[in-house]
């Protein structure tokens, strides 16, 4: 079964991510879907949208998999979106969360947690969860307390409430069952006696006894392997497909699941209606030179790696030594990124992850305890073996799956790391860590029969709590830690980013454009997503000090001198740098960002850096340090007035890298993903930032004007321009996009110009031709003699009207805008 031009039914063509909330529901989606298809996007794409804790703003903490969202106004009011997409010929996309549920307030909104908690293992719900039932008090653990429980009980605040349908343990906000039985005790006895057990929160990182998502505890992760959990939390994601209301799914962390390609290769069964199965893509962090398994069912990745390939070509690699040089000279930081992913990965696992490391070495104990082979192996040593072993993995995990061989690339990474590992540990643990390899290699599984049935349990269930816990150790200890704490630029720490790695040459790009029209080409492209910690334009805009860095290294100069009044001796001159990049990148047509805003920002970043303060650890000497002085920088009209001339002087280059590389994601291979409001410029920072509510009217507005032929009159004309002509074109001509649709670079004479075809069989119908480091342009001469040889035929740019044919100069060509669209008009 296939669709016009090749396009298997229900690939969109374009999406348009919504974020679903209370303050933006389902019926104000449904208000929108005129402007969505006056922009071209043929899919809204929805986060999720299954029951969340009440009032979440982001919808990853589902409670209930049996309703949609209350908050968004439930399946009325999605039943109304999707009649008002269907009857502009839209439809939708939505997110999933398979890996966690939430531990919400009050608990008993999760019935299958109160559930769990009420009956413990003997719950029909138990295999819901990753709960380990062998811990001495056979109880899930529960850190709410603000004290410890002695202290608590000492001090009244548990109470039972006998006045409702079942008795309650009550804990302020908190509510808790009573296991059956247990009611008519004394409260410390009738505390002790329950299936799952108060403690203080700090407890958590230590003797936590249930799979968590990361280090979040109130998200607790769910065993989806198991058929009747997958069936149970998929049911009404399925009943919207099959009933046409939903076309495809984006899934959330997948590499958190049990079997990753398993779990995709049940979802493309589920959900084949005669087409193959819905449009699904993963949100898959590709860590250097990894590439998305071939087993995989799916159709690629939500785009990390489109946004860092496309948004590097905008980026001098000429700028990043004297960057470097310049960074580690005023703050004293090692030039090298590794040591300090080294020490934030060490942090992590010795910390925030020490429950779970705790969980694999207990494991390795057992099986190594059962084994007379491996009987030496001291609990010790396992420990640091494990330690060194996670640390120096540097991706998300190896796809390893009990009772199967593991695949080369598996073995690959594993060995690489255990190589890492090894100059880490003395000489007599090599042989501890070679057994920890092979453990987690699954190899020595013994036969699942008889007496090695245990043996076998435990070895299996260490190859996936390995890796289960290799992905939480790589993003809380890159990017939660180490993100916010090496600033050479600071728009290179990006989520599936690399910030050592500096500029991408067209040659990469095309290369890489090619191997997606090759292997995915229904993967998802993006520039900004709801996880993105700084937004595509925020990122633009600092792109261009790779151009200017001596510019921008004398400004920063006279601005910290001029703003030694607001300097408390608390600051650190990294986070001072981190300040003046986020003051630069976020910079608008309105002047600064709000004082309100910036701080917010700075409180999480510094936080999430773990040096100075922390989420749990607050320094307010610090933290009112670090507000003083991005207030007082703010309220300072002379620095400012400093700063916004130094802005002004970036504006071609941020013009150039703002449409260039929106044009090139829009038309490379994949299905572009346009984040709410960023067919606008877009100045927003990590969640809940890029949270805020979107003015839909201005941009309505802007397009009804461009449509009527007006002339953009700003940068966000000219990105509405060039985000609505390439949507429209795309969804008009799916198969000069879709699966069989031809890629290839033009040719250009000069590398500050790159330019790709897309087309058919028949040949190329659309080019697309962006400007890259204009200051080196400049430097240059101009576009001068420079020119394009467009493939055969006669062209017409959507965006300026301009018409050309064979070699064409770029000076004409890009009179109007860095960026052309071109299509061929015979």
């Amino acid at each position: 079964m296939s669709a016009p031009g090749g396009r298997r039914p229900g690939v969109p063509t374009g999406t348009y991510r919504f974020q679903v909330q209370r303050a933006f529901t389902f019926d104000d989606a449904a208000a929108r879907v005129g402007y969505l298809d006056a922009l071209g996007v043929s899919h809204a794409y929805l986060s999720p949208v299954l029951t969340a804790t009440e009032g979440s703003t982001h919808g990853y903490d589902v409670v209930d998999h049996s309703r949609l969202s209350p908050d968004a106004g439930g399946r009325e009011a999605f039943d109304r979106l999707s009649a008002a997409l269907r009857e502009r010929g839209l439809a939708a996309v939505a997110d999933v969360v398979p890996n966690h549920m939430a531990v919400p307030t009050p608990a008993s909104a999760n019935r299958q947690l109160w559930s769990v908690m009420r009956e413990g293992p003997h719950s029909p719900f138990a295999k819901w969860f990753d709960v380990d039932w062998s811990v001495p008090d056979r109880a899930l653990l529960v850190p709410v307390l603000g004290g410890r429980i002695g202290q608590v009980l000492a001090a009244g605040e548990l109470s039972l409430d006998t006045g409702g349908e079942e008795p309650l343990l009550r804990y302020y906000d908190h509510v808790f069952p009573v296991r059956p039985g247990t009611g008519h005790l004394p409260l410390p006895q009738l505390v002790d006696r329950q299936w799952y057990r108060l403690a203080h929160w700090r407890v958590a990182d230590e003797e936590l006894n249930y799979r968590r998502f990361f280090d979040v505890d109130t998200l607790a992760a769910i065993r989806v392997e198991d058929e009747e959990v997958f069936s149970a939390s998929h049911a009404l994601l399925l009943e919207l497909l099959h009933g046409g209301q939903l076309d495809g799914l984006r899934i959330d962390h997948p590499d958190g699941l049990a079997d990753p390609a398993g779990y995709l290769r049940r979802l493309r069964a589920a959900t084949d209606r005669g087409d193959g199965g819905a449009w699904v893509v993963v949100e898959k962090i590709l860590e250097g030179e990894e590439t998305l398994g071939e087993d995989w069912a799916c159709d690629g990745t939500t785009g990390y790696d489109a946004l860092h390939v496309v948004a590097g070509l905008f980026l001098d690699p000429a700028g990043a030594a004297p960057l470097l040089a310049h960074y580690t000279t005023l703050t004293g930081d090692t030039a090298d990124f590794e040591e300090v992913v080294d020490r934030a990965k060490r942090e992590v696992v010795e910390h925030g992850l020490y429950a779970e490391v705790h969980r694999l070495v207990d494991l390795l104990v057992e099986i190594c305890h059962a084994d007379v082979d491996l009987r030496d192996h001291t609990r010790r040593g396992l420990h640091e073996s494990v330690v060194e072993l996670l640390v120096a993995m540097d991706r998300y995990r190896a796809y390893v799956v009990p009772g199967e061989p593991a695949p080369a690339e598996s073995v690959e990474v594993l060995r690489a790391a255990a190589e890492r590992a090894r100059r880490h540990l003395p000489a007599e643990r090599h042989d501890t860590l070679d057994v920890v390899v092979e453990l987690a290699l699954g190899r020595g599984i013994p036969d699942a029969a008889g007496d090695g049935a245990a043996a076998a349990d435990k070895r299996a269930e260490f190859v996936v709590r390995f890796q289960q816990t290799c992905g939480p150790v790589m993003a809380k200890g890159v990017e939660d830690t180490a993100f916010y704490r090496w600033f050479r630029l600071s728009s290179l720490n990006e989520v599936g980013g690399d910030p050592a790695r500096f500029g991408v040459a067209p040659e990469e790009f095309h290369a890489f454009g090619s191997r997606l029209a090759r292997d995915w080409p229904a993967t998802m492209t993006t520039l900004s997503t709801h996880d993105t910690k700084r937004s595509e334009d925020v990122r633009a805009q600092l792109s261009g000090l790779s151009e200017r860095h001596e510019e921008w290294h004398a400004a920063l100069a006279r601005w910290r001198e001029a703003a030694g009044a607001h300097r408390e001796a608390e600051l650190d001159a990294r986070t001072e740098v981190l300040i003046w990049q986020t003051v630069v990148g976020t910079w608008g047509r309105g002047g600064p960002i709000s004082p309100e805003r910036l701080v917010a920002y700075l409180e999480k970043a510094t936080r999430e850096a773990k040096e100075h303060t922390t989420w749990t650890a607050q320094v307010e000497a610090y933290e009112h340090a670090v507000r003083r002085f991005a207030e007082g920088v703010l309220a300072d009209a002379d620095i400012m007035a400093q700063v916004g001339a130094f802005v002004a002087a970036l504006a071609p280059s941020t013009r150039t890298a703002v449409l260039g590389q929106k044009l090139l994601q829009l038309l490379m291979p994949g299905v572009p993903d346009v984040y709410q409001g960023t067919e606008l410029v877009d100045l927003s920072l990590v969640d809940p930032d890029n949270r805020r509510p979107v003015d839909y009217a201005e941009r309505e507005r802007r397009l009804a004007a461009l449509d009527a032929g007006g002339t953009p009159a700003d940068l966000d004309d000219e990105k509405l321009l060039v985000v609505s002509r390439a949507l429209r074109l795309r969804r008009q001509h799916p198969g000069w996009f879709g699966r069989e649709s031809t890629y290839g670079p033009v040719p250009t004479s000069t590398g500050n110009a790159v330019a790709l075809a897309r087309g058919d069989a028949s040949g190329a119908h659309v080019v697309a031709v962006a400007t890259r480091l204009p200051v080196a342009l400049e430097r240059n001469g101009g576009w001068g003699e420079h020119s394009i040889a467009l493939p055969e035929g006669s062209w017409r740019c959507l965006l300026s009207g301009t018409r050309a044919h064979g070699t064409t100069g770029l000076a004409a060509l890009l009179a109007d805008l860095p960026v052309a669209l071109l299509v061929r008009e015979d």
